[in-house]
C-alpha cells in the first residue's frame, strides 16, 4: 500500500465517521440539479509525504496524474489565467467567453515585483533563493492577493508554498484553505509533489517532504457512497517518479518529462458529480 492510500483512507474515514455536518447552514456551492451541495468535515488536516521514499499517489483509485501536472505547468510555468492555454477542461466552468478565469492562479505568480537584486515575479524569484539563499526562511509563494479577489472567479484553495532547505535537501509546506477530498485531494497533493521535484531538481537539490496542510477537508453528500466503496479497493505499492535526466531547467519541463513506470490501480467506473 502506498503511503498516499494510507493518509486518504485514515483522513476519509475520519472524516465521515467523526466529521461536522453541514446540512443545518445556507452553502454557496450547488449540484447541476440546484440542490445544495453539503459537507461533512474535518478542520485541520496535516499529512506528510517524503517525496525521497516514494510518490505520493493514490493506488486504490486512479489518479489522472498527467493531468494534474498538466494544470500545475499552466499556473507555475506559463503563468496562465486562460483555459484556452490548458490541455484539460477542469476549469471551464469558471471560465468567462475570452476563456479567462480573472487575476487568479498563474496571473498571481507571473506579476513582478522590485527586489534589491531586481525584479522578480514569484516563481523566479524562489528559483533565485533557492540558488543563492538557501539558509533563508523567507522562500514562499501567495497566491491570495486580497486586492485581486474581486476580479477572480474563484478564490484560490491551495494557495500558498513554502520552501525550506535542510543541507541538500527541499521540503515544503502546501496551505490550503479547502479540499474536496474525493476530486481534488490526490490531484492536489501529485501536483505539489512533482512541483517539489522540479525546484529540487533546478536549484541541485534532492526532494525531501511535501506536509499538506489543509484548513477545511471536506466529503461532499452525494460523494459519501462513493468514497466508501473506494476505501475497500485492493491496494498495491507506490511508484517511482522518474524525471528526464536531461531536464535541469524549471521553465524546460513537459508533462513528457516526466513517467510513473509500474503504476498501479483500481479504475473508478462511475462519474463523479461535481458541486460549483
Amino acid at each position: 500500500m502506498s503511503r498516499a492510500d494510507e493518509v486518504f483512507i485514515q483522513n476519509c474515514r475520519d472524516i465521515i465517521d467523526n466529521g461536522f455536518w453541514d446540512t443545518g447552514l445556507d452553502v454557496r456551492p450547488r449540484w447541476e440539479d440546484g440542490a445544495p451541495a453539503h459537507t461533512v468535515k474535518r478542520f485541520g488536516i496535516v499529512n506528510r509525504y517524503n517525496l525521497a521514499e516514494e510518490f505520493p499517489i493514490l493506488t486504490i483509485r486512479r489518479t489522472f496524474w498527467k493531468s494534474a501536472v498538466d494544470e500545475l505547468l499552466w499556473i507555475w510555468q506559463k503563468k496562465s489565467n486562460n483555459v484556452h492555454e490548458l490541455r484539460s477542461r477542469v476549469w471551464d466552468a469558471w471560465a468567462d467567453e475570452n476563456g479567462s478565469i480573472g487575476k487568479a492562479y498563474g496571473y498571481q505568480l507571473g506579476v513582478k515585483y522590485r527586489f534589491p537584486e531586481g525584479e522578480f515575479d514569484q516563481v523566479d524569484r524562489v528559483l533565485y533563493d533557492l540558488r543563492h539563499n538557501r539558509a533563508s526562511r523567507r522562500i514562499l509563494t501567495s497566491l491570495y492577493n486580497f486586492a485581486d479577489l474581486s476580479e477572480m472567479a474563484l478564490y484560490p484553495c491551495a494557495y500558498s508554498m513554502t520552501f525550506n532547505v535542510t543541507g541538500d535537501t527541499l521540503n515544503a509546506i502546501l496551505n490550503q484553505r479547502s479540499q474536496d477530498m474525493l476530486t481534488a485531494n490526490n490531484w492536489n497533493v501529485c501536483q505539489y509533489a512533482v512541483l517539489v521535484h522540479m525546484f529540487a531538481r533546478a536549484s541541485g537539490l534532492r526532494p525531501g517532504e511535501l506536509v499538506h496542510v489543509i484548513a477545511d477537508a471536506h466529503i461532499y453528500d452525494r460523494h459519501v457512497p462513493t468514497v466508501e466503496r473506494i476505501l475497500d479497493n485492493p491496494r498495491y505499492p507506490a511508484p517511482q517518479l522518474e524525471l528526464d535526466p536531461g531536464v535541469t531547467d524549471f521553465y524546460a519541463f513537459t508533462r513528457d518529462s516526466f513517467s510513473l513506470p509500474g503504476y498501479r490501480y483500481t479504475e473508478l467506473d462511475e462519474k463523479i458529480p461535481v458541486a460549483l
